[in-house]
């Protein structure tokens, strides 16, 4: 067998006022043919997996190009259709293939795409023809579009939010391709429309059951291959956002179609009750100065977080911090290009006046000015993310009236505790950590913390999508109406 993968994937927040150009996509990964380092990103596992599947199975595997750019606004046109030129020409060139494997993320958007993903797999089917092998793996927060679900055989996205399981899914993903090459399974993909859109965090109920509930129908039924739950991404202002539920079974459409239902039914009973609690500013710096000291208290700016697509240089927390004089605390991140490069200017030990922060956008908060001392400057410092690195460009350590803060050039959410080592500091030493993520911070952040607050701290991210001013969006879902199945009719 001849099996062909590549990776084109990245999350567009169409609020966001941060553009992607190819830059972006090379500032984050952009990897050649065969340049693919051995750990994956989160939506190139399916390369790193199938390199591994593919040898020990003696096939031969044709590696495309691998681009992901860390979430943000609109993609430049000519940036995406340059990287998706450029993967169908190395299609083309590996043809005859018996099968291709993408690695996509789902929610991207480009200038005069709103379904670029769609675009991608058309342009894919036309390729390889009707009859092929073609199959991706997907993150949940995206739009399962018809378009895309026309020109591949089937999907799997991650199931865990965090995101950290994006390993496992890949071996799921080419789990069933290979099974499917070998003529031992027919998968065959059904999708249920939920009608609605929320957050469903995976580390918290009622998502935990729901995700455990799906993984033991996989193990105790053969005849499903797989299941997944596509949560939507509320930031993008698409005609299919919103929430889906995938089912794949083995040749049995009506089992499949009737499970997906089944579960999309029992989502949306839960409707509203997903979200972890939300404090405002004051009250998370109250509940965080109340805890004994210890292990540090982590409080989550989560609607300020780069894997939204924001620009993650709010200044709202930090300012109360300042304002409450708070020592022995950590601020990672404030994007701040501009102020990074000032400070590896300057060098580390100087004693400089400052601006930083908040110069995005509307609700982040107002710019910090401040005298600080540069602790440390750091040329393309990174933080892991399970077996992954993440690189977050340029860092600078400032020390602002007892706050440690970390300015960084390449925006990146807060994964890992790593984001604050790599810069020399000590997460576990410090009474309070801010950090610019969700959720995804959660698995690791949890393990060293002694509580988790979760703030809502000014408007960076539109998370409220009954209120949100779409344009293009469906109107017909849960929260925008209170019943789109009908079922008090």
């Amino acid at each position: 067998m001849r099996l062909f993968v590549a990776v084109l994937a990245t999350e567009t927040n169409t609020f966001s006022p941060i553009c992607i150009d190819r830059r972006a996509f090379e500032a984050s990964l952009y990897a050649p043919p065969g340049k693919h380092p051995e750990t994956p990103t989160l939506c190139s596992a399916p390369l790193t997996v199938g390199r591994a599947i593919t040898k020990e199975l003696g096939w031969d595997l044709v590696e495309g190009t691998s681009a992901w750019a860390d979430p943000a606004g609109l993609i430049n046109r000519q940036a995406y259709e340059s990287l998706r030129d450029e993967i169908l020409d190395q299609l083309r060139q590996a043809m005859p293939v018996d099968g291709v494997v993408l690695g996509l993320h789902g929610a991207m958007v480009a200038d005069g795409y709103d379904d670029p993903e769609g675009d991608l797999l058309d342009r894919v089917r036309e390729i390889v023809g009707p009859d092929m092998l073609v199959c991706a793996e997907l993150d949940p927060h995206s739009h399962l579009t018809a378009r895309r679900c026309a020109a591949a055989n089937f999907f799997v996205a991650f199931k865990e939010f965090p995101h950290t399981d994006f390993v496992e899914r890949a071996e799921d993903l080419w789990s069933i391709a290979v099974g499917t090459l070998k003529g031992e399974i027919v998968p065959v993909m059904s999708v249920f429309d939920v009608k609605m859109i929320d957050v469903f965090p995976t580390s918290r109920e009622p998502m935990r059951s729901f995700i455990e509930k799906l993984m033991r129908i996989e193990r105790e039924d053969p005849e499903v291959l797989s299941l997944s739950v596509i949560h939507g991404f509320m930031a993008g202002d698409v005609p299919e956002m919103g929430t889906k539920i995938i089912a794949i079974t083995d040749g049995n459409r009506q089992k499949g179609q009737a499970l997906a239902e089944r579960l999309g039914m029992e989502l949306f009973a839960k409707r509203g009750t997903f979200l972890m609690p939300q404090a405002n500013v004051a009250t998370a710096v109250d509940e965080a100065l109340s805890v004994p000291p210890g292990k540090p208290v982590v409080i989550a700016d989560m609607w300020d977080n780069p894997g939204g697509g924001t620009a993650g240089d709010a200044t709202i927390v930090l300012a109360e911090l300042l304002k409450r004089g708070v020592s022995n605390a950590a601020v990672g991140t404030i994007w701040d290009p501009v102020a990074v490069q000032i400070c590896m200017a300057a060098g580390e030990g100087a004693h400089i006046p400052l601006r930083f922060g908040a110069k995005s956008a509307p609700g982040t908060g107002d710019p910090i000015d401040a005298h600080v001392r540069i602790a440390r400057v750091v040329p393309k410092a990174e933080m892991r993310f399970g077996d992954s690195f993440v690189p977050m460009g340029d860092c600078a350590l400032i020390e602002v009236d007892g706050i440690d803060v970390i300015l960084n050039s390449t925006r990146a959410q807060s994964f890992d505790p790593s984001l604050f080592s790599a810069l020399g500091i000590d997460p576990e030493a410090k009474d309070v950590l801010v950090v610019k993520s969700t959720n995804h911070f959660y698995d690791s952040f949890s393990r060293i913390a002694s509580r988790i607050i979760y703030c809502a701290a000014g408007t960076p991210y539109p998370n409220d999508p009954a209120k949100t001013p779409y344009r293009k969006a469906r109107q017909d879902i849960w929260p925008m109406v209170a019943d789109p199945h009908g079922l008090r009719g």
